[in-house]
């Protein structure tokens, strides 16, 4: 047996270390400064509109979530290895395209749409296959161990993307990360391993509080999206996520006159915010439930946003603790997800259906950050996108207190669609 350990934690510890790569994305507000830098100096490398700033990452965002219903699929049927090498030639070829070109439309497709679709193939190979290896009571923790990777891997990029900006310039800097980035993905992905056919873990009980699914029950795709509780978790998902990452978009821009340079110490904390919100609400949700620890991070996430209405940009401490905050809540929704999808819809088509969920994420992130940014470009203050995203989370936290288990016999229809008995 302590073969098969070791091997979980190898395959746990792999995921991780994709994730640590992957997160090149949250690191996204480094690379923004640099372009807005680019056309509010007219020098011609960079001629966007101040308002179209966030497309690329938003554009990102949604293609992320959308190829991660596709990667679930190929995920479940060819397993998690050549699922992260796919993950890993895209992110990298994404990178690598970019750093040959300043045009809006070259960013969108390589930072946007490559990127974007490597982040779901590499995003969708790690979590499934280390979940599996764990009983079910471990199932909050392992998806918070593989997936803070992900949120902390700004602690290292913002300030290696800030030295090679200023050493080598922003495409350079992009044509380095995204060669090293391929090779690592690619490196790691040979230690993703599914556990064998029929594989149950010795010390695999019921303990956790939240209503899972009975044994031997899992959810088609289908069977799965005709369900009310696939929605309100769409919809939970789609606003603590998006919330979360209109600040992550942005935040190096809100601490730059505050921290001029330093800004990156802003990005780096969040991150670890981001990544410690991953593993603490999993073990938590272990022990309360998962909808129990929603209620609280979302409830808690609307009145830190609320609060940036009051911090001005010189109040340095109160800035770090805030984006901290809203970096670890933010982090709480990409393990409670991928955790409670697996308690209520079963592990047989895990990839997919969390892939289906995921999709919310995407959504989010690409509207909050492309809405923010227009109000801020037409209001010349961010007051309202903060007022907005507060009043959502505080919607989706009472979503949380009335969102529980499908049940596994024909119910109440969901918009006019009943659900079928498993049997």
């Amino acid at each position: 047996m302590k073969e098969v350990k070791n091997i979980g934690w190898r395959v746990t510890f792999a995921g991780l270390g994709i994730n640590l790569a992957l997160g090149i994305l949250y690191t996204w507000s480094i690379f923004k400064e640099s372009i807005k830098e680019s056309i509010v100096a007219g020098d011609g490398r960079f001629d966007w509109s101040l308002a179209a700033l966030n497309d690329p990452y938003a554009v990102c965002c949604l293609v992320f979530a959308f190829a991660m219903i596709l990667a679930g699929r190929v995920q479940d049927k060819t397993g998690p290895k050549m699922t992260a090498i796919i993950g890993g030639v895209l992110t990298g070829a994404g990178l690598i395209l970019i750093a040959f070109s300043t045009s809006w439309i070259v960013w969108i497709l390589g930072f946007g749409v490559l990127m974007g679709a490597g982040l779901g193939f590499g995003y969708a190979s790690a979590t499934p296959p280390a979940i599996k290896w764990f009983p079910p009571a471990k199932t909050g923790m392992i998806a918070g161990i593989v997936v803070a990777g992900f949120g902390l891997a700004s602690v290292y990029i913002a300030p290696l993307g800030t030295w090679l900006i200023s050493r080598f310039g922003l495409s350079q800097s992009m044509l380095i990360f995204g060669v090293a980035f391929l090779v690592v993905v690619c490196f790691l992905a040979q230690f993703l391993i599914n556990p064998p056919a029929g594989y149950v873990h010795p010390d695999a009980r019921a303990t956790a509080t939240t209503p899972a699914a009975p044994a031997g029950i899992d959810f088609s795709p289908a069977e799965m999206m005709k369900t009310g509780t696939f929605f309100k978790l769409w919809i939970m998902f789609c606003v603590g996520s998006g919330a979360g990452l209109m600040i992550i978009g942005s935040v190096a821009g809100m601490a730059k006159s505050g921290m001029g340079t330093m800004a990156w110490i802003v990005v780096a904390l969040m991150a670890v915010g981001n990544a410690s919100g991953r593993v603490v609400a999993g073990m938590l949700s272990d022990k309360i439930g998962r909808a129990n620890t929603l209620f609280i991070m979302l409830s808690f996430q609307a009145l830190i946003i609320f609060s940036l209405m009051f911090i001005a940009p010189d109040q340095v401490i109160l800035l770090v603790l805030a984006a901290s905050f809203i970096g670890f809540n933010y982090g709480t929704n990409l393990s409670l997800f991928p955790s409670v999808t697996k308690d209520f819809f079963g592990l047989k088509n895990f990839g997919v259906n969390y892939g289906l969920v995921f999709s919310a994420w995407g959504v989010g992130g690409f509207i909050f950050p492309r809405v923010s940014q227009m109000i801020v470009a037409y209001t010349n203050s961010p007051a309202m996108a903060y007022i907005l995203a507060a009043a959502l989370l505080l919607i989706g936290a009472v979503l949380a207190l009335v969102t529980k288990a499908p049940e596994t016999s024909t119910q109440t229809p969901f918009l006019g669609v009943p659900v079928p008995a498993k049997n």
